[in-house]
């Protein structure tokens, strides 16, 4: 495939999974296609436009970006999962081994604004890839509607399309600049048009209030758009919900309420935001103690999702590394997180503030490496049929080298689908779950001037699916710091940690002198909440395909037990 301008990139990507072949043919001589022309071709050629729909979805997983880099697939190169590892591991909590093999070791040291380094590359160019298939798609099926304005099939297509773009944007918006309350009007990112004669070799960065008036306004629309969408998923019959819990890869009101949530959370909406959640929450409920109480988080059939990734058989053996499995399941036969000691661990600050009372403090090892959590997993090595069950499976080793002793603190919360020490790496991968909605939902309350009502939100869910004997006011903390102490355990690793403690307008807080740490020395340093290295960098082939950017700059890389004495309210 032809490598254009990242701009380019953003308007031609809709005819991705058309094929390469059949891309690079679309495109006229002068490297552009307008939106107009993509929607004759859809118009000519119905089956693109149902192609360019799926593989709306199933890009989200999938890699390519960083093929820029080299001439093969990179084992860090897999779509929006990546990008959530590495905001995750650029966090406070969570973090991988400091060797050779670590390929997220950009993200933990703050190295990854580098403007050319691969990481942050696809980072920004993965979202945009998918707004330029949401884009494209817009335009088409707005087209299609002037022709039949009430077809209900090509509304509910036209909804997600608008749903998708916002989730794109939000995947970029929190990263580029500051929060939305203290950085309003400040530079974000840019918006892309999908007017024929928009010039996106000049689209100056749009503000951070402009872009949340965009996501907004897609979401709105999105929702009125989806007005009679049904997925299909039957809570009520434990079979009919196993057949059509894949249809939870696509986007509905629920969903579409949630990410609307998100936003008004990111704009201090508070009762909008939990307003929002609450309407996604409708015909879902959270996972039970049980359902917790051993390796779960990835498969769509878990009930308490409400929107992820579905990956298939086929596509992990395509993908090999390229998916979560490899990376964030110490349960992974063929991962290169269990192969390399690359798991990745949670941060003791965190750790320790668990109470014993908690399922959750099960979803990582101890410090002596056990946990309840996994009594009853059983490790199976292919070569030799030799096996290790519950704790023991922390010092076994497989005799093909796909299975390394695990660190203390390994995180066991990510399970297998197919089974524990499967090489299929067939996990899927939650975007949204009810427990997130419930946490929005508190926040939203108690911020906004019902802090009764969030409070009993809070220790409603809490009390009834993580710690029976939990209290709100157990952790000393301000309500506000335990709703984001509970938000910091409960989706850990699931790519909410900079977006959380930018918007908190929190430091980043690895390591407290005088206390234990588990975090290695190259990672083990504090971040202050206005630090101008926070903001990512533009690629550089953006930033020469589009002059209207003027990238961020400011600050240095952190180094090695700088900011000390921060302090975030939660691990103090």
């Amino acid at each position: 495939m032809k490598l254009y301008k990242i701009s380019l990139l953003a308007i031609s990507a809709a005819l991705l999974t058309t094929g390469c072949k059949d891309m690079d043919e679309q495109i006229p001589e002068g490297g552009s296609i307008t939106p107009e022309q993509l929607a004759e071709t859809y118009r000519t050629v119905p089956s693109r436009v149902d192609a360019s729909f799926v593989g709306m979805y199933k890009m989200m997983a999938d890699g390519g970006s960083g093929r820029v880099f080299t001439n093969s697939n990179r084992a860090d190169d897999f779509g929006f999962v990546m990008s959530m590892i590495s905001l995750s591991l650029e966090g406070a909590d969570a973090f991988g081994a400091d060797n050779n093999y670590n390929w997220f070791s950009t993200a933990s040291e703050y190295s990854d604004r580098d403007p050319n380094y691969a990481n942050p590359y696809i980072r920004y160019t993965t979202p945009y890839r998918s707004i330029g298939v949401a884009n494209g798609l817009i335009t088409s099926f707005t087209s299609l509607l002037a022709d039949a304005p009430t077809d209900t099939l090509t509304r509910n297509k036209l909804g997600q399309a608008y749903a998708m773009r916002a989730f794109d944007y939000m995947a970029l918006a929190p990263y580029y600049a500051g929060n939305y309350a203290n950085h309003g009007d400040d530079p974000c990112i840019p918006l892309l048009g999908t007017e024929s004669d928009f010039d996106y070799t000049n689209n100056p960065r749009a503000t951070v209030r402009e872009v949340y008036a965009q996501i907004v306004s897609d979401l709105d629309n999105a929702l009125e758009y989806l007005k009679g969408y049904d997925r299909g998923v039957d809570y009520t019959s434990a079979t009919s919900y196993k057949e059509s819990a894949s249809q939870k890869m696509y986007i509905d009101r629920n969903v579409a309420f949630g990410l609307r949530a998100r936003a008004n959370l990111a704009m201090e909406n508070w009762l909008q935001a939990a307003a929002d959640a609450d309407s996604a929450l409708v015909g879902y409920q959270p996972a039970s103690i049980a359902d917790v109480s051993e390796p779960a988080f990835c498969s769509l059939q878990e009930r308490n999702w409400i929107w992820g990734i579905l990956l298939t058989e086929a596509e992990a053996s395509e993908y090999g590394y390229r998916c979560s499995a490899a990376w964030t399941s110490a349960l992974c036969g063929s991962g290169y997180g269990p192969a390399t000691g690359n798991t990745p661990c949670i941060n003791k600050l965190l750790y320790d503030k668990i109470p014993d009372t908690d399922v959750r403090k099960g979803w990582w090892l101890d410090a002596t490496r056990h946990s309840d959590n996994w009594a009853n997993q059983v490790w199976t090595d292919p070569a030799n049929g030799a096996t290790a069950k519950g704790d023991d499976i922390a010092a076994f080793k497989d005799q093909g080298g796909d299975k390394d002793e695990l660190l203390p603190y390994t995180n066991i919360k990510f399970g297998m689908k197919s089974g524990c020490s499967s090489t299929k790496n067939d996990n899927d991968w939650p975007l949204m779950r009810a427990e997130e909605m419930l946490l929005i939902k508190a926040e939203g309350l108690a911020k906004g001037g019902k802090e009764a009502e969030g409070r009993s939100v809070l220790e409603s869910f809490v009390k009834t699916y993580r710690d029976p004997a939990y209290s709100s006011n157990a952790g000393g903390r301000t309500l506000a710091d335990e709703i984001w102490y509970q938000r910091r355990v409960e989706l850990w690793l699931e790519g909410f940690d900079v977006f959380d403690a930018r918007r908190l307008n929190k430091p980043i807080v690895r390591f407290i002198p005088g206390r234990e740490t588990n975090v290695p020395a190259a990672f083990m340093f504090n971040i202050a909440a206005d630090d101008p290295w926070l903001n990512m960098r533009f690629p550089d082939t953006e930033v020469n395909a589009n002059h209207g950017i003027i990238d961020n700059e400011g600050g240095t890389q952190p180094q090695s037990e700088q900011n000390a004495s921060l302090r975030d309210g939660v691990t103090d």
